[in-house]
This record gives C-alpha cells, sequence and structure tokens, in this order.
C-alpha cells in the first residue's frame, strides 16, 4: 500500500511539473514585427504620429501616415503569415483557462499580479491599473474581455517590478477605444472589431485586429523590447582607416572657411587649397595644400563610400522630404530615395547598445531646416553613425548634427552656427563653412611618418587604430615612449620592445603629445581624445 501511495504521488508530481514552466502567453510569430495590423481591414492615421514597428494590413487600404520606423506593407506574403499567426495568437489566448475574474471597471489604483483575467462583459480603464511582476521577469499577464474595451482620457497602464510589455496580452471581442493621453502597455488584439487610438495615445506593445480597421491620431507607439525580441545591432561600421584624423575634408575641391569656426580634427583637401581657418582655433593639423596625409585620406574615403553605398538597407522611410519631425530611429540601416530634408528633430535611439550602428543612405540631396537637430539617445554615439549622401549637403543655421556625413561627388556647407559631432567628407566637392564647430568623437593621432613598409633606417611607424596608437619599430629596436597632457604633465612613460604595439589612448579628453626615443633619434606627435 505504502509502496502504491508513493507512485501516485511521483506520478501527480511529474505530471505538475511542466505545467509549472508553462507558458500561457502566445508567440506572435510573423506578427511580432507589427506595431499596427488587422488581418482584415483598413490602417489610418492622422495627425503626427510616430512609430517603431511594422505597419499592415492583409486586406484593406493604409492611409495618413508619414515615416515610420518599420516597413509599410500591404498585402504580400509578410502581412498573409501574419495574419495566420494572428489568428493562432487569439485562439491560444482565448481557449486559456482564467484563473481570476475581475469587476469591469479597470484601475483607480488597482494591482494586479500575473494571471490570466477574465471579464464577462464590455469593460473599461480608468486613472492607473498596475501590473505588478513580483521580480519575476518572465511573469505573464492576460486579460481576456468578453466585450468592448474602453479606456478613460489620461489613464495608463504601469509596470512594476520588472513586468513587461511583451508579456502583457488583452483580448477582446469588440471596440477597443483608447481616449486622448491613454498610456496603454502590452498587446492588443479585437476580434472582429476596430481598434483607434486617439491623440496623444502612447503605447508600449501592439494594436493588432482579426477582422477590423486600426485607426490612429498622433500616437506614439512602438514593439516592446525583451521576450526573446532580437537585440538591434545596426551594420557594421566602416573602417575608416587615414580619415580617422580628419574632421572636415574633400578630395577634390576647395576647402573654405569664413568667421570664427572652432574644429577639433585635421581639416584638409587632396585637389585645391584650404583656406579661411586659424590654426589657433584648430586642435589638429591644417593641411593648406596636399600632402600624403590627403592622398591616403582620398583614397580610403572611396573605400568607405563603397561599403555605404553596397549596404542592403533594412527599412525605406517613404517620405524624405518629410525626415525629421520628431521622428525615433533604432539600429538599422535606412533608405531615403529622393532628396531629404530634416525638419526640427530626429532620434537616434541605441537601445542601451554603446556599439550599435546606424546608416541613413540618401539618394539625394540632404538639406536641413534651421535649428534642425540630431538627437542620440539611450547610448547613441555621433562616431557611429553614418549619413551616406549622393547628392549636395547643407545644414542650416544653428543646427546641431551628429555623424560622419560621406557625400559622393557634391558639395557640402555647413552654414552659420552649425555644431557637428563627427565628421564632413566629400569624394569630390567644395567644402564650405561658415563660424562652425566641429569635433571628432573619437581618438585621432596625427601621424609623423608615412604608412608604408617599415625600413631599418626608420625609427617607428605611428598610425591610427580604434583602440589608440599603433606603433611599430623595427626588428630588435628597443624604444622608450612618453605621453604627456597639454600640461607637461606625464600621462605615460613605457619601454616598447614588440615589432608592433597598440596603446590605449582612454585618458580624458584633450590634446596629448607622445615622444618616441631610441639609439636612432627621437619621434614627436600629437593626438586628440574627445
Amino acid at each position: 500500500m505504502k509502496m502504491f501511495l508513493q507512485t501516485i504521488v511521483a506520478v501527480v508530481t511529474l505530471f505538475f511539473v511542466p505545467l509549472a514552466s508553462f507558458s500561457a502567453v502566445p508567440s506572435l510569430g510573423t506578427a511580432e514585427s507589427f506595431v499596427i495590423f488587422s488581418s482584415n481591414g483598413g490602417i489610418a492615421n492622422v495627425g503626427s504620429t510616430l512609430l517603431t514597428g511594422d505597419v499592415g494590413t492583409n486586406n484593406g487600404a493604409i492611409g495618413g501616415f508619414g515615416n515610420v520606423n518599420g516597413v509599410m506593407r500591404n498585402s504580400d506574403g509578410v502581412t498573409a503569415s501574419a495574419a495566420v499567426d494572428l489568428l493562432l495568437a487569439y485562439n491560444l489566448l482565448n481557449s486559456s483557462i482564467s484563473t481570476a475574474f475581475p469587476a469591469p471597471l479597470l484601475g483607480n489604483g488597482q494591482t494586479l499580479t500575473a494571471g490570466i483575467y477574465s471579464i464577462a462583459e464590455s469593460a473599461s480603464l480608468n486613472n492607473i491599473l498596475y501590473l505588478d511582476g513580483q521580480g519575476n521577469a518572465n511573469a505573464e499577464f492576460i486579460i481576456k474581455i468578453n466585450g468592448a474595451f474602453s479606456t478613460a482620457s489620461l489613464s495608463e497602464v504601469v509596470l512594476l517590478n520588472n513586468a513587461k510589455a511583451c508579456n502583457v496580452f488583452w483580448k477582446v471581442e469588440g471596440l477597443v477605444d483608447m481616449a486622448a493621453g491613454t498610456k496603454m502597455k502590452g498587446n492588443v488584439i479585437a476580434n472582429n472589431a476596430a481598434i483607434v487610438m486617439n491623440a496623444g495615445v502612447q503605447l508600449e506593445g501592439r494594436a493588432m485586429s482579426t477582422t477590423g480597421a486600426v485607426s490612429a491620431d498622433g500616437i506614439n507607439g512602438f514593439t516592446p523590447v525583451g521576450c526573446g525580441s532580437p537585440v538591434l545591432t545596426g551594420p557594421a561600421a566602416p573602417d575608416l582607416k587615414s580619415i580617422s584624423c580628419f574632421a572636415l575634408f574633400t578630395a577634390n575641391g576647395e576647402l573654405t572657411n569664413s568667421g570664427v569656426s572652432f574644429i577639433t580634427g585635421d581639416v584638409g583637401t587632396n585637389v585645391g587649397l584650404t583656406t579661411g581657418f586659424q590654426e589657433l582655433n584648430v586642435t589638429g593639423a591644417v593641411h593648406p595644400i596636399p600632402d600624403v596625409a590627403t592622398a591616403a585620406a582620398a583614397a580610403d574615403l572611396v573605400d568607405v563610400h563603397t561599403y555605404l553605398n553596397t549596404l542592403p538597407y533594412d527599412i525605406e522611410l517613404l517620405y524624405p522630404a518629410q525626415f525629421g519631425q520628431n521622428l525615433e530611429l533604432t539600429p538599422h540601416t535606412y533608405l531615403l530615395n529622393s532628396a531629404t530634408v530634416l525638419t526640427n528633430n530626429v532620434y537616434l535611439n541605441a537601445l542601451g547598445n554603446a556599439n550599435a550602428v546606424f546608416v541613413i543612405q540618401i539618394t539625394g540631396a540632404l538639406s536641413t531646416s534651421t535649428f534642425a537637430k540630431v538627437i542620440l539617445t539611450n547610448g547613441a554615439q555621433a562616431k557611429n553613425v553614418f549619413w551616406k549622401v549622393t547628392g549636395a549637403v547643407e545644414i542650416n543655421d544653428f543646427s546641431e548634427f551628429k555623424g560622419v556625413i560621406v557625400v559622393n561627388n557634391a558639395a557640402i556647407n555647413l552654414k552659420n552656427g552649425t555644431v557637428l559631432l563627427g565628421r564632413a567628407l566629400s569624394t569630390s566637392g567644395a567644402l564650405t563653412t561658415a563660424a562652425v564647430t566641429v569635433t571628432l568623437q573619437t581618438p585621432c593621432v596625427n601621424p609623423t611618418t608615412a604608412l608604408n613598409n617599415l625600413s631599418d633606417n626608420q625609427l617607428a611607424i605611428v598610425h591610427r587604430s580604434w583602440n589608440g596608437l599603433e606603433i611599430q619599430l623595427p626588428a630588435n629596436q628597443a624604444t622608450q615612449l612618453c605621453i604627456y597632457n597639454s600640461s607637461g604633465r606625464m600621462m605615460m612613460n613605457s619601454l616598447l620592445t614588440q615589432s608592433t604595439t597598440t596603446v590605449s589612448t582612454e585618458f580624458p579628453t584633450g590634446m596629448y603629445f607622445y615622444k618616441l626615443t631610441s639609439e636612432k633619434g627621437s619621434l614627436n606627435g600629437k593626438f586628440i581624445v574627445q
């Protein structure tokens, strides 16, 4: 009898172990990439709506959207697959076994913990509803509403204690109407009904209908991160090689400045003259005429442009003339397929990844409004932003621009008061600046010897490296390296004995000087840390 009872206990235990790790929330499959989607219904927008995620319908019209940080899709293979996956997700939600039965009025300071909630009639949200993950990042919330669902103006869903929007699902059997200013969290799936999002709605999640229109009016919506969503890193950055020291450079054209400009980095051209720059205001080298450094930069710039030009794009922004307008972009390669105008602000969001790369390919000219801004958020760095432009570039008065501008066969004009954190480079075209501030973000080394094969009679070759100074020495030639800051304080004193050594330049921002000394003599140079 005792053995029989032990067997029963073991069987029951094994039966319930899988249930303890069972996930109630469904996979959205192909539909996961969409922030707004209808399997059968139109998608419409009025007002200034900002969206991150794909937008589409498998059967219906799309209208009123400007640029979205995603792909616009209408009745293609992806939407067909998304429609199937959405129906599967709906069916799983609909058949899930409820664990609690709250009143139809949600919110007013109410707190829900992980579970499957069922409301047998229409429901509404007022004031604040808290969803508490209780420290569990995998906490799942399913709220099933057997009728319409509406929110009051300025109502809000707040996530606590590691709860994530990607693990929140609202399954609604009727119209979803989000009032102005609602802050919604989670994946909202309406079955056989429309979804209406009014002015000022903020959606961290998705708005999806199995059959019904989805409309937006000046909302801000984005697909949630986590729950296995892909980590965005963008493409690999190009190797700037010898260009890394230049803040302003054209391979073929005059480089001219008017007014008082402050430049951190080298300035020069490989064909023409560099004029108008005051050396006291340039923290770097001014190359008044072409030289060895400009020749190397011109060759390397061709390679950089070719790389950026041939990158396959992830997202095409369909309205280049409406670029900016507070649009937020994430690490991707973007295409704007005609002349582009940046008005007001564009945000580049690295999603917490300081190495994330952004490439914006513009087939046409690029211009900005006055006071336009490129704003970096969540760890984005100017050194990882690349603007590949096939046409003239005009950065208008008092704009704040970030990134490496690479222009092919066209001029660059940085107008009065422009602040550029990055570089302006042209393969062929005049480069004009007027009372601007241009600053490199990465460490730069001004080479003191040409980058060629090292012979025994040379003391050393110093060249650029993303990691610092790369120093090559002749065989069996020990060399002393000293690095000083601008005040003359010694920052490093090291004996180099290897044929190639990479020396870290992780110093505070400023100008530094190095001296290499061996029995053959000494070699001096400088570099900048930004």
